[in-house]
Formats: structure tokens, C-alpha cells, sequence
């Protein structure tokens, strides 16, 4: 209760000062002369804008999908751009492979296919009543599943999971004499915190899997069309391996920060067992799900599959029909195939039950990240078209001091993008960012593709603060985690994550896989 306080005090704190410094600095920024803008003024009037944005963005004094409508309409108020320009980005296709990936997560989350695909990892015979293995496992379990689903709602399916095996360590321990408090045992912790870090995690395996993935695609795709495009196979390479690297780095640190004190787990196994049993036999709707998770899954890797069979024999496949695949089964078509075979694939044709309800599949989609997303590609669109892209990046050319090498470039970034998604949002951040990024990229002639996946990945190393991420949010409501212990925890993965893991891997791998 008292690390809830605390919480709700900095955040009440962190509204308030956003609310008074967002239109006062917006203000001080459109009446300051600019030299580079002095001939644009729709360039200048954006710069202030955008400087309101930022602060409401990152401090939140409105909700964060409030903003990003209210930002459109002030350009289309103030001259900026026409309204039909302002909001044809909430139109992009990007949004629809968005939507589409809601509904195959929702109707995994109503059908229980979620939860079937968790339990079935924990229960495997090796995983046992071993803590260390039952630690893997849970993390395992959180990984795997917000790779295709909302992290959010990982976590807060594998809380209490995590919480029930907790209990069931301090009754053995009360069996044999020995009294634990939970809110100061090492393990608990340590649980806590592989239930909320590895549902991170997990995001950075597909566009999907976290909104800034996708965001930074479709920025990609708006603003520096000439750059090579990713594909959802090429994200899963590098994704895979990034997730699987931030995973093993993970585990181990906190294995030993906070080690199990006991060998065994008594009644563990019969827990988890428990929780499986009561899914039942499969049922119509799971597997109608999971038909819908695969064809959607197909849809989007065979592009990637068609291209390597290309580069090996390119004879092998007609050009042509790779060619009409593309045009006709885009990623976001493939997506809303998946979200829309739930409605038609039937459970029961006499009732007229089909696999998802209309009533569940609206609530399972996010609009507010939609909207976020939308805005953001709206204000990035106007960055490059107003020219206010060229000023930014090179000012920021000069503040680097002329010309740094892309390595450290690429630094610098996945540091700033890491640092603003402990305090806010990372979808805001991406929002933020990316036009950022992009602008001085081209400035410096450095193909933007690589620092936008930097930054992507970067964002879900958000493990300092309870307020940086829902799933961390979550399990600090536990009371396990003491305030100081997170922030260990989460300044140790976050500068291995950086420093040894994601500058690394987009440096020397995504830009060989993307030849930039």
C-alpha cells in the first residue's frame, strides 16, 4: 500500500508539472526566433507543437491517445496542414496489421488459448518442483506469449501464477518449521521480477509483439520510403535472437541477485497440474484460434521464405508470383485474415456461435494505442513535409560535432530511447523519437533503418521503475519487490542490454541482413 502511495504521488506530480510546462515552453518556443525557420513559419508553428506533445506525452497530464488526437487538430487550427493530411494517417495499413494482431490476441485471451499454451510450458516433466527451473519456466511461459500478445495482459495472466507458487514455498516452509515473509524473501522477488521483465521481453520478437516495433516499421515506410523495407521475417531473425540474448542475460542476473534458499518446492508440480486440469479437453474455439494464429503466422513469414529461396536459387520461384503475393497478402492483409477468421470460423452453427463475439473482439482492440499510433504518423509526416526534419537533423549533426561515427550514433539513441521509456510510455516514446531519428539519420547519411530498430528494442528495456512499464506496474503491486531492488535489478540488464546486446546486434547483424 505504501509503495502504491509513493507511486501515485509522482505520477499525480508528474501530471501537474507537464500540464503547466507543455503550452508555457510550446509558447516560449513559437515566440522565440528560430534562424533555420525564419522563412517557415509552418515549420516554426509545428516546432512548437511538437514541443507541447512531447511534454504531455512523456508526463501524461491527459490520457497519452488524447494527445495524439489533440496534436492533428492544433496543425490543422494553427495552418500547419490541411485536415485531410492530418488525419489520413490514421488510415495507414500499418494500424490494420495493428488491429488485426489485437483480435488474434483477444481471442486467444477469451478462449483460454493463452493460458493452455502457459501451462503447458510449466508443466513439462522438466521444469518439476525445482525453484530454478520453475523460475526458467515461469519466464519461459511470459516470454513466448507476449511475443503475439499484449505484455499487459501477460503479465497479468502469469501474476497469479507466479504469486500461487510463492504460497506454496511459504507453506512448506511453515511445514517445516521455518517462517518466511514473502515481502523480504530474496526469491520472491526474483520471481516478481522475471514475471514482468520477460513479458517484456517477449515484445521485441515480432512487429507485433510491441507497439514501438510496429511504429517504428511504418515510420520507416512514410518517411524514408527509399530505405530497405522490413519485413515481418526479417524482424522475427533479429528478433529472435535479441529476445533469446536480453532472456539468458536476464535469468542469470537475477538468479543471482535473488537464489531460491530451498532445493525443492513441495506441492509445485500438483499446482501447476491443477491449473492445467481445470482448462478441460480442448474445445472448438481453442482450435479455431489456433487455425486463425497459424494461417495469420504462414501469411506473414512466407515473404521472408519466398526472398531466401530467391537469393539461394533464384530460379527456384517465379518472380511474378512473389510479385502478386506481396501486393495481395501484405502484412496487414494477413492480419486482419487472422482477426477476421475468428468471426466466421463456427463453434456452434445451430446458435449461430462463432469463435469471437463482435462484443469481445471490440474490447479487444486497443484503440487507444491505434490512435497514439496514428498521431504519431501523423506529426511525423508533417515533420518531413514542413521541412522542420531537415533543421532538426542538422542541428543535431552539429551538436554530435559534424559527423560521428554510426556506431556511436546508433549509441546514443538506444540510450536517450531507453531513458525516456523508464519515465513514460514507450509507445510515446517511438511517437516521439522516430521523425527524430530518421531526420538526422538522413542528415548524417546513415540509412535509418538500423537506428530505429535500436530504438525499438531499446524501448523494452524499460526495467528501472514500476511506473515504466504495466508489467512492472503489476507485480510491484505484490509487495514483493522493494523500490531499490528494482532499480538494481533493472540499471544492471538495462546497460547489458544497451552496451552488449542491442547496439551490437543491430550494428553488425540487422545491417548485414538489411544491407545498409
Amino acid at each position: 500500500m505504501k509503495q502504491q502511495k509513493s507511486q501515485d504521488s509522482f505520477d499525480r506530480k508528474r501530471h501537474i508539472i507537464g500540464a503547466i510546462l507543455g503550452p508555457v515552453c510550446a509558447l516560449l518556443v513559437y515566440l522565440t526566433p528560430i534562424a533555420g525557420l525564419a522563412d517557415n513559419p509552418e515549420a516554426h508553428k509545428l516546432l512548437a507543437i511538437v514541443t507541447f506533445v512531447a511534454f504531455w506525452w512523456i508526463c501524461e497530464p491527459v490520457p497519452i491517445p488524447v494527445t495524439s488526437l489533440i496534436a492533428p487538430t492544433l496543425c490543422v487550427i494553427f495552418g500547419v496542414t490541411s485536415a485531410t493530411d492530418a488525419f489520413k494517417a490514421f488510415a495507414n495499413p500499418m494500424i490494420f496489421l495493428f488491429m488485426g494482431g489485437f483480435l488474434i490476441a483477444k481471442g486467444m485471451m477469451v478462449n483460454g488459448l493463452d493460458k493452455r499454451i502457459a501451462y503447458g510450458i510449466m508443466s513439462m516433466k522438466w521444469v518439476g518442483d525445482s525453484p530454478r527451473r520453475i523460475f526458467l519456466a515461469i519466464g519461459l511461459a511470459c516470454m513466448i506469449c507476449s511475443g503475439w500478445i499484449s505484455n499487459t495482459a501477460t503479465a497479468a495472466m502469469m501474476f497469479p501464477i507466479a504469486l500461487g507458487l510463492l504460497e506454496a514455498i511459504r507453506e512448506m516452509m511453515a511445514e517445516n518449521g521455518k517462517i518466511i515473509d514473502l515481502k523480504n524473501y530474496k526469491y520472491a522477488t526474483g520471481l516478481m521480477l522475471m514475471t514482468a521483465y520477460a513479458c517484456s521481453i517477449g515484445g521485441v520478437l515480432t512487429p507485433i509483439g510491441t507497439p514501438p516495433n510496429i511504429i517504428m516499421i511504418g515510420f520507416i515506410r512514410e518517411l524514408a520510403p527509399e530505405a530497405p523495407q522490413i519485413t515481418f521475417f526479417n524482424w522475427m531473425i533479429w528478433g529472435f535472437i535479441a529476445m533469446v540474448l536480453f532472456f539468458v542475460v536476464t535469468y542469470f542476473i537475477l538468479q543471482w541477485m535473488f537464489p531460491a534458499d530451498v532445493k525443492h518446492i513441495e506441492g509445485a508440480r500438483e499446482f501447476i497440474q491443477e491449473k492445467k486440469s481445470s482448462l478441460g479437453k480442448w474445445t472448438r474455439a481453442q482450435k479455431n484460434t489456433l487455425i486463425a494464429f497459424i494461417i495469420a503466422v504462414v501469411l506473414w513469414v512466407l515473404p521472408g521464405i519466398f526472398s531466401a529461396i530467391q537469393n539461394i536459387s533464384p530460379n527456384a520461384i517465379n518472380a511474378d508470383f512473389v510479385k502478386n503475393y506481396n501486393a495481395h497478402f501484405p502484412e496487414a492483409i494477413a492480419a486482419m485474415i487472422g482477426g477476421l477468421l475468428l468471426f466466421l470460423l463456427p463453434v456452434d452453427l445451430k446458435k449461430g456461435k462463432m469463435t469471437m463475439s463482435w462484443k469481445d473482439g471490440v474490447s479487444g482492440i486497443d484503440w487507444g494505442t491505434l490512435l497514439l499510433f496514428g498521431g504519431g504518423l501523423s506529426i511525423g509526416g508533417m515533420v518531413f513535409s514542413t521541412g522542420l526534419s531537415q533543421w532538426i537533423g542538422e542541428s543535431l549533426t552539429d551538436l554530435l560535432g559534424g559527423h560521428p561515427s554510426e556506431y556511436l550514433f546508433l549509441t546514443l539513441f538506444a540510450v536517450t530511447a531507453l531513458l525516456l521509456s523508464e519515465l513514460t510510455s514507450n509507445t510515446a516514446v517511438a511517437n516521439l523519437m522516430g521523425p527524430i531519428a530518421i531526420a538526422t539519420a538522413v542528415s548524417l547519411g546513415f540509412s535509418p533503418v538500423p537506428v530505429c530498430v535500436v530504438m525499438a528494442l531499446c524501448t523494452s528495456l524499460a526495467f528501472m521503475l514500476p511506473v515504466s512499464t504495466p508489467p512492472n506496474a503489476i507485480v510491484y503491486a505484490s509487495g514483493y519487490i522493494p523500490i531499490t531492488k528494482m532499480i538494481k535489478a533493472g540499471v544492471i540488464l538495462d546497460i547489458i542490454g544497451v552496451f552488449v546486446v542491442s547496439v551490437p546486434l543491430v550494428y553488425f547483424l540487422v545491417k548485414a541482413i538489411m544491407g545498409v
